[in-house]
């Protein structure tokens, strides 16, 4: 599946994991250390909380729904497991923007309730992906990147052929998810919320460059 992948899904990748990498930084350092861009921790936590009733099982139960729901909206968006020319790529891309948008306008302004919507650009985002990469790439979270890449290894070592460009984009996805981190991290401590600029800026600028790359493509099936 990777190896029929055009060059730029690499780039693609890298960037996505990296602005899932920020929004997830922001959301440990300002959402009371409650991820966003994966959901292994939050339905562990709310499964502690189920013996426990709190006032943070309805907060629990609303970030794993959130997370679903952009989901949801990229399956609508982007039916199909293969990437195709033509898709909504770009509108999900500015969905993601506007999503992370509605969430620092009301982070900004002390409402927890930017949470469920910053959970939901990174289910779309993650879904995005999906949608591209026939399951194989995931943006926002790294267990299965890490994983699938400990699997080619096993397999290398015991004689199996080594596919080094499926080991290259996992390698850019991880880095570019780390990197964000950092860049989360050390952009929150100057500018708090107001990071998510970042990567909202960075959704506009990739939903653009693919808009451009897909006219060009059509002009060039004209010609």
């Amino acid at each position: 599946m990777i190896s029929r992948l055009p060059k730029w899904v690499e780039l693609g990748a890298f960037v996505l994991a990296l602005v899932a990498g920020v929004v997830n930084a922001i959301a440990l350092l300002g959402f009371e250390h409650q991820a966003v861009s994966h959901l292994s921790g939050t339905a562990t936590l709310l499964g502690t909380h189920l013996t426990n009733p709190s006032s943070a099982l309805l907060h629990l139960v609303l970030l794993l729904v959130s997370f679903v729901a952009g989901s949801v909206v990229a399956g609508a968006l982007l039916h199909g497991a293969t990437l195709k020319l033509g898709r909504h790529y770009d509108t999900a891309l500015l969905l993601e923007a506007a999503l992370l948008l509605v969430a620092l306008g009301l982070l900004y302004f002390g409402s927890y309730h930017g949470h469920y919507f910053a959970s939901a650009a990174c289910g779309l985002q993650n879904a995005l992906a999906t949608t591209y990469s026939g399951a194989i790439v995931r943006t926002t979270h790294m267990t299965g990147i890490f994983t699938d890449l400990g699997i080619m290894l096993g397999a290398r070592w015991r004689g199996e052929p080594f596919d080094r460009r499926k080991a290259q984009l996992f390698l850019l996805i991880i880095s570019g998810f780390i990197g964000g981190g950092a860049l989360g991290a050390w952009l929150f401590r100057e500018y708090h919320f107001m990071t998510l600029l970042l990567p909202i800026g960075v959704c506009l600028g990739l939903a653009f460059l693919y808009r451009v790359y897909l006219v060009e493509q059509r002009f060039d099936s004209t010609e």
